[in-house]
């Protein structure tokens, strides 16, 4: 049998696959030649998506051994959902909701199985999880730049766009079905600029790459605006129709010359002055920016600068120009119960007793850790679906020593037995995309899809949203929406009258697949603003410390996606079978670092093992880990985020994952 699903991965593409199953089993992927996105290839690493789930985990299991032992015993539905509800209940009773967290985020985009089990924490009380992990300071930069996350429509790139800027995002590698459209406006004569800190496929398919030092990025973006405006390259009359601010983001761009961005950046002062130069002449230029760039203390200004160089040229008047780091934006579904959000407005019951909301503990999932060994009160029971925490989260030894607690009542929805399951007291086996049904946006592209389930689940395999709604009839919930059908959620994101989605029904997407949403034509999402310069971007660079003089970054490998593949032995291998560590020359030899060698990778959070590989990727004074990798690939067995902080953002209470301080030794062995 073959039939099309969406990839519920998180990744800009949502790419529309063609499936083949054999006994209700997944054996091949392939890309769906019918839409206009995904263009009949998949990535590299989904491909071997059927090797991810030879292993699943297919039933409900309860600990029998200590805490990440990974001793279980098997036991039916019935008896996991009774002995959840039980212990939840009496959590529930004595402390009181905000003694729960769930902790989740993006192992599947699809909105049914990502957000609505939200609705049965919201309706106990629960605390609150932040989701910052990833986009939330992106997301703070551009809506307080542009409003609604839009970006030009990839499809109509090729025709417009003369000028290619990559800045911060390996995009071939992350974004890999916006290549082909870069290859045809390349082709057509569009020159295409990398701006990173370290050498990757992107900058091989660059023109030219430009290394700058991590954090730094609002400074090169005030020196570039800074030519724009002294030879008189900005787009006035689109300034003075669409934009406010101009007048002190320019004061700001005046004490930035490129010499003095050069001694901060690391990138040549002639090189600044080419590359605006080329900008203002260009005006048709297409900007993607990746969310890379806000993983620093200063990201959500780096990135509102870096944002506002489109407008400075007028680039928004073109269809195919302008900015793009999210189309999420775009879709205009009506979320007021997805995920019980409409239980936030006011005051909710529970079990005939209301709970004010604005009292509901908020946590930034970033300080998991924290929030596990050091909230007072404390968390008693935890959730935790479609993440890996014990992996991806930062301070790996704090969120650990927080796992470990005997008191902590832990219930892990997996489809693998991934580090993070191994610490359930209760283990819930989850089913895959093609399993259930659900309804998925994207982030890459403006096309709405639906996923029909093709396969009865495998084993006893169950979707998180029947798990809490087995749980909330336990518990007595009345909430109506808890026990809402993926159809019921889906129709009611689909009931609004806006513009964008005349004419898209859930019976055309079932019929259909995939539909694109109703855009204007061209799509020119901000021609008229509103582009707000005000207040002027800070320039909050990242900084090492006295003895920890290298930053570390850890942005993705080509071949995994956050932890999804971990556990995939090809992948792994492909990937050099073990995370390596890129350094440049200059840094190996000041440090006796030799190419193949083991080294200690310490920072002021922990110490890792890696293998060097000393290389030029990088520019000096950085070092590079690609790749969320398993612990069991590791030398030492520990993952790279033993070394990472709680530390936020500027804006919007992100990750600093991109800005963690340390310092590289050989490892000598005895």
């Amino acid at each position: 049998m073959k039939a099309r699903a969406t990839c519920p991965l998180d990744c800009p593409d949502a790419c529309s696959l063609l499936l083949t199953l054999e006994g209700g089993r997944l054996v091949r992927v392939e890309g769906d030649p019918r839409h206009p996105i995904t263009q009949g290839f998949a990535c590299g690493k989904t491909y071997r998506y059927p090797e991810r789930v030879r292993e699943r985990l297919l039933y409900p299991l309860r600990r029998v051994g200590r805490k990440g032992e990974g001793r279980f015993e098997r036991v039916s539905w019935e008896e996991a959902l009774e002995g959840i509800a039980a212990r939840l209940q009496a959590i529930l009773d004595r402390y009181g909701g905000e003694a729960v967290l769930p902790y989740h985020y993006a192992g599947t985009m699809g909105l049914v199985e990502n957000q609505h089990p939200l609705a049965f924490f919201r309706a106990i009380g629960a605390s609150e999880l932040l989701e910052t992990i990833c986009a939330s300071t992106g997301s703070a930069a551009w809506e307080m730049t542009y409003g609604p996350r839009m970006a030009p429509d990839p499809e109509e790139i090729p025709e417009n766009a003369r000028y290619l800027l990559l800045w911060g995002v390996n995009s071939l590698a992350t974004h890999s079905h916006l290549t082909p459209f870069l290859k045809e406006a390349k082709r057509r004569g569009a020159k295409v600029v990398h701006i990173d800190p370290y050498a990757n496929l992107t900058s091989r398919f660059a023109h030219e790459h430009l290394k700058l030092r991590p954090g730094t990025d609002a400074a090169l973006a005030y020196a570039l605006a800074h030519v724009l405006f002294r030879e008189g390259l900005v787009d006035w009359a689109y300034l003075e129709e669409a934009a406010t601010g101009v007048e002190a983001f320019q004061e700001a761009a005046e004490a930035w010359p490129p010499e003095r961005a050069e001694a901060l950046t690391g990138v040549p002062a002639p090189a600044i002055r080419r590359l605006a130069r080329e900008l203002g002449e260009a005006r048709r230029v297409f900007l993607r920016v990746g969310y890379g760039m806000t993983r620093h203390p200063g990201g959500g200004n780096s990135l509102r600068a870096v944002l506002l160089l489109p407008a400075l040229l007028g680039a928004w008047r073109y269809p195919g120009c302008g900015a793009m780091l999210s189309t999420s934006g775009a879709f205009p579904l009506n979320k007021r119960f997805l995920g019980g959000r409409h239980l936030l407005e006011g005051r909710h019951p529970h079990r005939g007793y209301f709970r004010p909301n604005p009292g509901v503990r908020a946590i930034n999932m970033n300080q998991l850790g924290t929030a596990l060994t050091g909230l007072n009160p404390p968390i008693r029971a935890l959730f935790v679906f479609n993440t890996n925490p014990l992996v991806v989260a930062p301070n790996t030894g704090k969120v650990r020593a927080g796992l470990e607690r005997e008191d902590l009542f832990t219930v892990v929805l997996e489809q693998v037995m991934t580090e993070t399951a191994r610490y359930a007291d209760y283990l819930l086996p989850a089913t895959l995309f093609y399993e259930h049904p659900d309804l998925y946006t994207s982030y890459g592209h403006y096309y709405l899809s639906w996923n029909e389930p093709l396969a009865e689940p495998q084993g006893e395999a169950r979707p998180n949203t029947w798990v809490f709604r087995e749980l909330a009839q336990r518990l007595g919930l009345e909430e109506p929406t808890l026990y809402w059908s993926a159809e019921e959620v889906a129709r009611s994101l689909l009931d609004t009258d806006h513009p964008y989605l005349e004419g898209i029904t859930l019976e055309r997407l079932k019929a259909e697949g995939f539909l694109k949403l109703r855009l204007p034509k061209p799509f020119l999402p901000f021609a008229r603003g509103p582009v707000r310069f005000s207040p002027p971007p800070q320039v909050l660079p990242t900084e090492p410390l006295p003895d920890y003089p290298l930053i570390l970054l850890t942005p993705p490998a080509p071949r995994f996606l956050n932890s999804t593949y971990g556990d995939v032995a090809a992948l792994a291998e492909a990937e050099g079978g073990e995370p390596l560590l890129l350094i440049h020359p200059q840094d190996a030899e000041a440090r006796g670092v030799t190419d193949g060698g083991l080294v200690y990778l310490r920072s002021p959070w922990g110490q890792v093992v890696r293998r060097a590989r000393v290389t030029e990727a990088p520019i000096p004074g950085t070092v590079v880990l690609e790749g969320i990798w398993w612990e069991k690939w590791a030398p030492d067995g520990k993952g790279i985020n033993h070394l990472t902080s709680e530390g936020l953002t500027d804006l919007g209470g992100g990750s600093t994952f991109h800005a963690t301080p340390v310092e590289v030794e050989p490892l000598r062995l005895a």
